[in-house]
């Protein structure tokens, strides 16, 4: 039979009692140790006290940690935001730099060019296009009171960028080669045939060869023949290789060597009279102001 809960109870008591006497009665041995009763205590105590704290900190450390990491995690997010921000004004920085270095570069390349036939340039820079993207001109910050006459030829390092159709004191407006009203009496350099090109808007040129006996070849270099530009100029390059049909003109395409969505800075050559320039052309407008609006003075 087992003994009833009472008789255990009480037995497990006087157990604990005995083992907590015992273990006072051992650490309070003050004569063979030489400790004060103080001493003593607290040492006991804290021999009690230990295992507890021991287990406190292993339930909390857990914690803390966590508090700390969201702390650290609250700081590393603050310190992303500023690193985010220097790194947009470093980028901005970069791409300012790199425009002005482009800018310098186009300038110093429009510099170095040297015109057909040593020719008379006058450097100008674009500071509007169109009204629309569908107009090919260009509006230039370069005058008659700098030479500026109606039919002046303008290039750039790639080469022929297109010719001058309006003129003020200070501005002037430049129609492409693109442009359907403009014309360019040109020939095939491996070739030296003749033919004429005419703008298609954003479409490559087009190029009439009334008598070409041998056929155009891809890639083949078309130069301005000096009837209604200064000779020699680059326009740019034939887009396939074509033969003439029997009773037929030639007629192909030209891709322009000029880029004219980055156009920045041009020359325009006073040194050279086209035999198309109309010199009353410019009588009306010398005296006018500056353009403001591109549009309203389109032809």
């Amino acid at each position: 039979m087992f003994p009833s809960g009472r008789r255990l109870d009480r037995s497990t008591a006087l157990f604990v009692t005995l083992l907590a006497v015992g273990f006072l009665v051992a650490t309070f041995d003050v004569r063979s140790s030489g400790d004060s009763f103080t001493t003593v205590i607290r040492g006991g105590a804290q021999t009690l006290v230990s295992p507890v704290q021991q287990g406190i900190d292993f339930l909390i450390r857990p914690v803390v940690g966590f508090v700390d990491g969201i702390s650290n995690v609250a700081g590393l997010s603050d310190q992303n935001v500023r690193l985010e921000a220097e790194v947009r004004q470093l980028e901005q920085r970069l791409l300012e730099t790199s425009a002005l270095e482009r800018r310098l570069a186009e300038l110093e390349a429009i510099n170095d060019l040297a015109p057909p036939e040593d020719l008379a340039t006058v450097t100008a820079r674009i500071y509007s296009a169109g009204a629309s993207t569908f107009d090919q001109i260009r509006l230039v910050n370069r005058g008659s009171d700098d030479g500026i006459i109606v039919g002046q030829a303008v290039i750039d390092e790639d080469g022929l960028v297109g010719r001058v159709d309006l003129v003020t004191k200070t501005s002037a407006r430049v129609r492409l080669i693109t442009d359907p009203l403009v014309s360019v009496g040109v020939r095939v350099q491996d070739t030296n045939q003749t033919g004429v090109t005419t703008g298609r808007g954003d479409e490559l040129l087009r190029l009439d060869m009334f008598d070409a006996t041998q056929p155009v070849r891809e890639g083949a270099v078309v130069l301005t023949d000096g009837s209604l530009f200064p000779p020699g100029i680059v326009v740019g390059f034939a887009d396939e290789t074509k033969s003439a049909d029997v009773g037929f003109a030639l007629r192909t395409t030209v891709d322009p060597s000029a880029a004219f969505s980055q156009l920045d800075f041009v020359k325009i050559v006073v040194g050279w009279s086209p035999l198309d320039a109309d010199p009353e052309a410019t009588d009306p407008l010398v005296n006018a102001p500056s353009f403001t609006d591109p549009g309203s003075e389109r032809e």
